[in-house]
């Protein structure tokens, strides 16, 4: 295996374990054993175990990011129908994503905040960054009469945290009934037929 597949094969391994167990949860020589890598293969590529976290975070939100962007980019629709169809997609996908843990923020945001400082700045950036991609898509569905609202930067906060918070609840209760309110209330706030 070539060096970049093989960290590549790391990460995917990786990433496969702690969406099921955590991060604390996965050990290191259940991933290598996983990964079929021997444990100095381990350290070529990654410094320490929470390196490793941090880099996995990292992909996981840029691929995150991008799907995102692009989704925002879409010619098929306004600015509206655009947000509508990411925030579907979350009720779509996320029913399986939150409940078998691969929505890492909802799986690790309490594990690691208090664990790692670096892994919880990736996390505050790449939320940060999602919430930035909201808002200019709001902001711009504003300008162009599609959304109703006063605050864009304020509404794309509100709405990531109360999704997150769905997802959460979704994780709990095996149900998305909390991610189809979640929609409703999100149609209800772009349409300016509520407040935050």
């Amino acid at each position: 295996m070539k060096s970049l597949d093989t960290k590549q094969h790391i990460l995917d391994v990786g990433y496969q374990i702690v969406a099921k167990k955590g991060f604390t949860g996965m050990g290191l020589s259940e991933l290598l054993k996983a990964a079929g890598i021997p444990k100095g293969s381990f350290y070529h590529y990654f410094q320490s175990k929470e390196q490793f976290g941090e880099t996995l975070l990292q992909r996981y939100f840029d691929d995150y990011l991008a799907r995102v962007e692009s989704l925002f980019k879409s010619s098929d629709g306004n600015y509206y129908q655009n947000l509508m169809r990411f925030w579907q997609y979350w009720v779509e996908n996320n029913r399986y994503l939150c409940e078998s843990g691969q929505c890492l923020v909802v799986k690790l945001a309490s594990e690691v905040s208090d664990l790692s400082e670096a892994m919880r700045q990736v996390m505050v950036n790449g939320t940060h960054q999602a919430i930035q991609l909201i808002a200019a898509c709001i902001e711009k569905g504003k300008q162009a009469g599609d959304i109703q609202v006063n605050d864009s930067q304020a509404l794309a906060e509100y709405l990531y945290e109360y999704w997150l918070g769905s997802c959460l609840m979704n994780k709990i209760r095996q149900d998305d009934v909390s991610l189809q309110r979640a929609l409703a209330r999100t149609e209800q706030l772009l349409k300016g037929n509520s407040t935050i």
